[in-house]
């Protein structure tokens, strides 16, 4: 077979891939419309609990009301879809592994998608409690705090990614020392930088405030020092 027949093949194959994951998502995306207003409260309720007893969410947009819930319904049925995803890419690549290979990369792929699902349940049910709480009793006497929906919502799906992908330290770390781009005794080396390196990685990732960028900064180093033990034991 030409190299490029092969080529093309791959592409096929590619393609393939992305509309079975896209159909997949249209499918749960179509079974969760249903369900919008809901899913709306009860990714809001982190923000509405705090909330003043005289003041509510607000939409400052026209279509805001009917498009926001939309919105999130399709970010969630990606969520949803991840798993799916994450097998697709997985026996995308395997026929060009080894046998051991392909039981090596199932067990990261399935770590990955289990540690990025962590990440988005702690930055819920940890996280955004503590940043509300802060910013709203923080709000100066006489300030009515209506949180619009629109921005709230990127607030929120900004950072659940964010903290998804703080999760896979780990598993770059412990796929680094294994494939052998890297070792233990660097990363250990590395590690002031590191922490410098988490608190730039949580600037970039969160809104411009320093809770949100600590409340990510602090878990990543952690993570990060339990991704070298786990290398540690791995390669003693």
């Amino acid at each position: 077979m030409s190299e490029k027949s092969s080529m093309l093949e791959q592409l096929g194959l590619l393609r393939n891939l992305l509309l079975r994951v896209l159909g997949v998502t249209i499918f749960i995306f179509i079974c969760l419309a249903f369900f919008q207003d809901a899913i709306y409260l009860t990714i809001s309720e982190p923000l509405v609990r705090f909330l003043p007893d005289n003041s509510s969410m607000i939409a400052t947009e026209v279509t805001s009301p009917f498009l926001t819930p939309l919105k999130l319904t399709f970010y969630m049925a990606i969520f949803v879809a991840m798993p799916f995803l994450m097998f697709e890419l997985w026996r995308f690549a395997s026929p060009g592994l080894f046998k051991s290979e392909k039981v090596y990369t199932i067990g990261l792929t399935g770590l990955s998608t289990l540690l990025f699902y962590l990440g988005t349940f702690f930055a819920f049910y940890i996280v955004f409690p503590l940043i509300f709480s802060f910013f709203i009793n923080a709000a100066p006497k006489g300030i009515a705090v209506m949180t619009d929906i629109s921005s709230y919502l990127n607030f929120v799906i900004k950072l659940l990614v964010a903290f998804g992908l703080a999760f896979q330290i780990p598993i770059v770390i412990f796929a680094s020392v294994k494939s052998g781009i890297t070792s233990v005794e660097t990363l250990s080396s590395a590690r002031p930088y590191v922490v410098i390196g988490c608190f730039v990685f949580g600037m970039l990732l969160t809104p411009p405030d320093v809770i949100s960028q600590t409340l990510l900064a602090i878990p990543t180093w952690i993570l990060f020092e339990f991704g070298l033990l786990g290398a540690k034991l791995i390669k003693s």
